[in-house]
């Protein structure tokens, strides 16, 4: 920026100096991701199964024929290709959420980093900015190939599908913001990648906490209530992350139809809220660190 626009403006070169650390941490970030054998290999092999899985319908038991034999097909390739974005997905998520961090620990390059006039609040904006870019390319990658099978199949724009990825990236970006908070507290991605697991675990158990609720409350017992209040409190603390899922409408509907019994803008508005804890709580424990 010139100096006539930053006397004209003085706040747009304090925002560009503030912006200018986070970015270059998160392009760095970014670059550094694609270079993790593991993590390409993750993204390679979901690319391979959701490839594949258009082939494999072709060997099954000719048991229908005409349409009905069409549509268990679609079925099939709609079913592993939800479940390898979703598995595949969460994985690279988890693993690149877990390890940004605590690697640059044990590299010492983040002592290098944070001797630059670069404030931990900014380290930690900009590793999280990559690691959602990084996430975001994955899931574009995985869902466009998924996209293009189910266009080539049926010949519907597939509409439907891509409103399943925006919802799948947010469900992610849950996990992925209490994933990092843990990797902070840690120097190794081990233990931050096991709690991420548990996170997403939970997260889509979440639901069965009502259940537990309603029939603790049929009982008078003490035992019971307590259960049922504490499985009340859990519910509404908790993500639900099956909130955001949309295969059973992928399965079930065609390619085109609008999503039902979701509202997409509350969804968002509840993936952000949930990923902004996430982040500030791992501010929070990134401050207090000793480094």
């Amino acid at each position: 920026m010139s100096d006539a626009a930053v006397a004209k403006n003085p706040n747009a070169g304090g925002a560009m100096d503030f912006l200018r650390g986070p970015l270059s941490i998160a392009i760095y970030t970014w670059r550094e991701g694609y270079r993790k054998k593991s993590l390409v290999g993750f993204l390679i092999l979901s690319l391979l199964v959701i490839f594949g899985s258009s082939f494999l319908s072709s060997f099954l038991d000719q048991t229908y024929v005409g349409d009905a034999e069409s549509d268990i097909n679609v079925k099939l390739i709609k079913d592993i290709c939800v479940s390898t974005i979703s598995i595949f997905g969460v994985l690279i998520t988890i693993f690149i959420s877990a390890s940004v961090v605590p690697n640059e620990v044990e590299n010492k390059v983040i002592y290098t980093v944070l001797s630059k006039p670069v404030r931990r609040y900014q380290y930690l904006l900009g590793k999280f900015a990559g690691v959602q870019c990084i996430v975001i390319m994955n899931l574009v990658l995985m869902g466009g190939l998924f996209f293009i099978a189910l266009w080539v199949r049926q010949g519907i724009m597939p509409t439907l599908l891509l409103w399943s990825i925006l919802l799948t990236y947010f469900e992610f970006l849950i996990v992925s913001a209490f994933t990092f908070a843990l990797s902070c507290t840690s120097t190794s991605s081990v233990l931050p990648t096991i709690g991420g697991l548990f996170i997403y675990i939970v997260g889509n158990l979440t639901e069965y906490l009502k259940d537990v609720d309603i029939r603790s409350g049929q009982s008078d017992d003490l035992v019971n209530v307590i259960i049922g209040y504490t499985a009340k409190a859990l519910y509404n603390i908790l993500p639900n992350l099956q909130n955001f899922s949309l295969k059973t409408q992928i399965l079930n509907s065609l390619p085109n139809d609008p999503p039902t019994d979701v509202l997409i803008p509350n969804l968002i508005v509840y993936g952000l809220v949930y990923a902004a804890s996430g982040f500030l709580l791992s501010l929070l424990i990134f401050w207090r660190k000793e480094l």
